[in-house]
């Protein structure tokens, strides 16, 4: 892959770039899915494909193609020269350097389990019935399951520029997930159960079917609640959405074009104390991480919000450079693939855990409203003020303990209010793929509107 990348790169210097960079990917990828005991659909796919940036005098092209041989490696290159040559020029359009600071870009191949592509198809198979049939176990209440769905994903990367900046790394993941129906004198709630790892190895089928049961039967006889602001406790998948979110309005293009409610706050309180958030590119576990950015910048971790004031922002080296007063990449530049070119993104978003249990938040709020479900949270939220009013389900907290299930109200504040809000973070974290790549406790917020009946 890095040899495909390399002779990508010297075609386009060929062709008349002034500097060109490279990424080859290479996956492949299985998807099942099981109803009723059965597999309903199993697909495999793979591709291969090849990307190139090319630069000349202030302007930038780009293109992409799956042919790999010779000629079409070539083809790729001199259309990216081609579009670069008809762009508008930008004096931030250059292409980007290795970091004085830079001290290698990690272990290329601590993202990977073998167990991706070892384990027998079979054995998927039966891991993805076993997480449908660990929900009706569970809970007779469950009379369906919606959907039950594996998938796992191997990706070969390798990225060159002539700059100087470029490696190569193969990474793999696998999850599960499932929607489980749960009904009680006719009336049917739906409750979602997820597992995710490097390999099938890490998920476990019983833990994912017997959280949607749960998630279903909890909210059996659910009502509107009444309207109150009271302390909220955001459980660690609405935490996660949140977050994802926050780290996105924290990416250096939506504050340079003004539609971030951090604009312009470097250093700001902006948080209570209990609420920190880290960018973290290179934890082993996180599903986002990876040696080198999509620029072949080495990963590193940024501190975003700490000690209740926001620390930095995310910037590529297009943001970077356009941002001045030697502002460096934080490595945060990210693709979706081959067949597009790099931005600014979050990569492992992490927030900080606090010291108390679950059981223990809910005796803190006293009474209030435990969050476990949100709708429409990036239709809900104006990212120029921050301001949301988003749809809700969950539980009542009655008396410091779990009571009575809720559904059909709305949570509402601010982006900043709301995290100045936050009294304290559990202690329990968990890796939640909403928003992005997560890693997050549940959050207490001291309070919060809530409207209801």
């Amino acid at each position: 892959m890095e040899e495909l990348a390399d002779r990508a790169v010297q075609a386009a210097l060929a062709a008349g770039a002034g500097d060109a960079e490279a990424t080859a990917q290479d996956s492949t990828g299985l998807e099942i899915r099981v109803f009723d005991g059965d597999v309903e659909s199993l697909t495999e796919a793979g591709e291969r494909g090849l990307g190139v940036r090319a630069w000349i005098g202030g302007r930038v092209g780009f293109a992409y193609g799956t042919d790999l041989s010779e000629d079409g490696v070539r083809e790729v290159a001199t259309d990216a020269v081609g579009a670069a040559r008809v762009s508008d020029p930008d004096e931030f359009a250059t292409a980007p350097e290795p970091a004085a600071e830079a001290d290698g870009s990690g272990d290329a191949g601590a993202f990977f389990d073998s167990q991706v592509g070892a384990m027998p198809t079979e054995e998927k198979v039966g891991i993805a019935k076993a997480v449908e049939a660990s929900a009706r176990e569970a809970d007779s209440r469950v009379v369906a399951v919606e959907t039950a769905v594996y998938v796992d994903e191997q990706v070969r990367s390798a990225l060159r520029s002539s700059t100087g900046l470029g490696g190569e790394y193969e990474a793999t993941f696998a999850y599960a997930y499932l929607q489980a129906i749960a009904e009680k004198d006719g009336a049917k709630q739906t409750g979602l159960g997820f597992g995710l790892g490097r390999s099938p190895v890490a998920l476990d089928p019983v833990a994912i079917g017997g959280e949607a049961a749960e998630r279903a039967a909890q909210l059996l006889g659910a009502a509107k609640p009444g309207s109150r602001t009271c302390p909220v406790v955001l459980d660690p998948t609405v935490a996660a959405s949140f977050a994802g979110f926050v780290g996105g309005v924290l990416c250096a293009d939506s504050v340079q074009r003004g539609r971030s409610p951090f604009a312009d706050r470097l250093g700001d309180e902006v948080a209570s104390d209990a609420f920190a958030l880290v960018d973290d590119g290179t934890d082993l576990e996180g599903m986002a991480s990876a040696p080198i950015d999509a620029e072949g910048l080495p990963r590193r971790r940024t501190a975003l919000i700490e000690g209740g004031r926001l620390a930095a922002y995310l910037h590529d080296s297009y943001t970077a450079r356009r941002q001045g007063n030697g502002q460096q990449s934080t490595a945060s530049a990210s693709r979706a693939g081959y067949r597009s070119a790099p931005s600014v993104s979050t990569s492992n978003l992490l927030i900080e855990p606090g010291a108390k249990s679950l059981d223990e938040l809910f005796a803190a709020a006293g009474e209030g409203v435990y969050v476990t479900d949100v709708a429409g949270l990036h239709s809900g939220v104006n990212p120029v003020s921050g301001q949301f009013s988003v749809g809700a389900s969950g539980l009542l907290i009655e008396g410091g303990e779990l009571g009575a299930p809720a559904t059909e109200f709305t949570i509402a504040s601010d982006l900043v209010s709301m995290l100045s809000a936050v009294t304290d973070a559990g202690a329990d974290t968990r890796w939640v793929p909403f928003g992005g790549s997560v890693k997050t406790p549940p959050l207490l917020v001291g309070e919060m509107t809530v409207g209801g009946a």
